[in-house]
């Protein structure tokens, strides 16, 4: 059992935070940042262009971006298409759409704090278990993906919902197979089976754990039929409706398998990720291992250990080292972490604390110097950083956003002046300084950071360059961020220039990753315009419109997408950069 707390001379939150307070504090973590900017490169845009597309297309059974079909499981585009139409009529004055349908990852985030929680009680008891959700609330990995339009959460979610099913697998068999196949099921409907396969593996090593094969092992194979019933209410009709798609979707899924060009690689990279990725939960889940080594054995460690080695060998094999995938992770070393925190000595516990309050205690500060430059113009050296930055940027001051930085900023001394000694308060701090950090981040820099991450301003200006009755447009080496950006704000749908319908377009937009890198489609095209966002090094953009017959040049049209190709294949690893995009009439 943990320590009793002693008492501060000021009254603050019990520790560790249980009921209001830890409800408070996490509504601070998942609201803040959800609303009041665009879609955002990469993934935030990218899903926002599917579920557009079931609201506006009514492509619910197949998905598709921007009229062009992807092959992804569709539960989190369901949900937040379905939510994005119930609050469309009562507040479309207030909350467009895109920031309508983003609440839809907070659901799924608080899905995965409460199962995650719920996973802790049943390996470690109630006391240890509200280490948990402050845990993976403080992981800097799971903070901006909770915040953004991410079909991942479906996976995450249903691995968090796994291991708390698994956890009670001795104690209520039945009840624990069948919540295991309804978070497996509901898994592959959300993410496929890429991420959810190596589910059953985990599922195994629990069977093996387990005290009462006779009773668990067939509530587990029950809860595999369970599963397939969730994967068949979208599999089945899609097959006989659309046999095609059916079969693109099955070879993309197997594509996802052996994808990785060096599984090696891939695994050192997870592990080079994860330092930052997973603090604090990393070293406070080898701490729990070295300092429980001899219990090593028991269910409460082999099951979250087994499960974290076999994702991560699964997901070599799968998904390059990406911050995205490496999500899943979190679950099981968030659940290794939970013993470790009552159980640092007091000098380690006391280096945390002090740690955690300095570091985002400067951080705040930090932030908010920098929305100062950024608004008042001081301290003038770092506003011309800022601009030079995001060249066209000009910050305004808003009292809203303002005060609720103020309250955040006052909230995070009262909690440290008033917090009473326990072996949870360098957790519960660090928590409260993710949360402190993310409330003032999006309150006083979003306008700067939606500056630098919106397509708005390009597809605008791409629009303009366009005469009204321009008819179909072809697009090279287009991202499906920018394609999905371009939907929504310019109303420009491409097509595929190696398409049937792309051949007989009269213009072209194409995308190149620098300024100087450009491959004219053919002698009978012309530029008309050209830009890219501010700041921005990595993209370019250019208008063609074909002057002569629509006969296209094989030869040119082989060599502008090979000589992309290369540059646009890590464009979802490439840094992201500013926004605006003034156009460059071409000649």
């Amino acid at each position: 059992m943990p320590a009793l707390p002693e008492h501060s001379r000021f009254k603050g939150i019990p520790l560790p935070p249980r009921g209001w307070p830890l409800a408070i504090l996490l509504a601070l973590y998942l609201l803040p940042g959800l609303i009041g900017h665009d879609p955002w490169k990469v993934d935030d845009a990218e899903a926002f262009g599917v579920i557009r597309d079931m609201l506006v297309r009514g492509h619910w059974l197949t998905p598709t971006l921007a009229g062009q079909p992807v092959f992804e499981a569709p539960l989190y585009y369901w949900i937040a298409a379905v939510l994005g139409q119930l609050l469309a009529w009562p507040l479309a004055t207030v909350l467009p759409l895109h920031d309508a349908v983003r609440l839809t990852s907070a659901g799924f985030a608080l899905l995965v704090l409460g199962f995650v929680h719920l996973a802790a009680r049943a390996l470690y008891g109630r006391e240890y278990a509200v280490a948990a959700p402050l845990i993976l609330a403080g992981s800097i990995g799971f903070l901006v993906h909770a915040h953004e339009m991410q079909p991942m959460l479906v996976p995450l979610a249903a691995y968090a919902a796994a291991y708390w099913a698994l956890a009670m697998l001795d104690r209520r068999p039945w009840m624990a197979g069948i919540a295991f196949g309804s978070a497996l099921g509901l898994g592959l409907l959300g993410g496929g089976l890429a991420p959810m396969v190596w589910l059953l593996p985990v599922g195994l090593m629990a069977f093996v754990l387990s005290q009462q094969k006779a009773r668990t092992g067939p509530a587990l194979l029950l809860g595999v039929l369970v599963a397939a019933t969730w994967l068949a209410l979208w599999l089945v009709p899609l097959a006989l409706r659309d046999p095609a798609y059916f079969a693109s979707w099955q070879r993309a899924t197997l594509a996802h398998f052996g994808s990785t060009e060096s599984p090696l690689d891939t695994a050192l990279g997870y592990l080079n990720l994860l330092p930052w990725y997973a603090l604090p939960a990393l070293p406070l889940a080898a701490w729990t291992l070295w300092i429980k080594r001899r219990e090593i054995a028991t269910p409460a460690l082999a099951l979250p250990l087994a499960g974290f080695l076999l994702l991560w060998l699964g997901l070599c094999l799968t998904y390059q080292a990406r911050s995205v995938p490496a999500l899943l992770l979190l679950p099981p070393l968030v659940l290794l972490a939970v013993p470790g925190v009552p159980s640092l000595r007091r000098g380690a516990a006391n280096a945390f604390d002090w740690f955690a309050m300095l570091s985002f205690s400067l951080l705040a500060v930090l932030l908010c110097v920098g929305w100062s430059a950024m608004v008042f113009g001081w301290p003038e050296q770092l506003a011309q950083q800022a601009v030079r930055l995001e060249p066209g940027f000009v910050g305004h001051f808003h009292w809203l956003p303002t005060l609720l930085a103020a309250f955040g900023c006052l909230a995070w001394i009262w909690l440290i002046i008033t917090s009473a000694r326990s072996p949870f308060r360098g957790m519960a701090h660090w928590a409260a300084g993710v949360t402190l950090f993310w409330l003032l981040a999006s309150t006083l820099w979003q306008p700067w950071v939606d500056y630098g991450k919106t397509y708005r301003p390009l597809s605008v200006a791409v629009a303009r360059a366009l005469p009204a009755d321009h008819g179909c447009i072809a697009g090279a080496q287009l991202g499906g961020a920018q394609r999905a950006s371009l939907d929504y704000f310019g109303g420009i749908t491409t097509v595929p220039q190696l398409s049937a319908a792309g051949r007989e377009c009269r213009w072209l937009l194409t995308q190149s990753s620098g300024r100087h890198d450009e491959v004219s489609p053919g002698e009978h095209w012309k530029k008309v315009w050209e830009g890219g966002r501010p700041g921005d090094r990595n993209e370019r953009f250019r208008l063609y419109r074909h002057t002569g017959a629509l006969t296209p040049d094989a030869a040119s049209v082989r060599e502008l997408v090979q000589e992309s190709a290369s540059e646009r294949a890590g464009e979802s690893n490439a840094p992201t950069a500013p926004a605006n995009a003034p156009a460059t009439p071409g000649h």
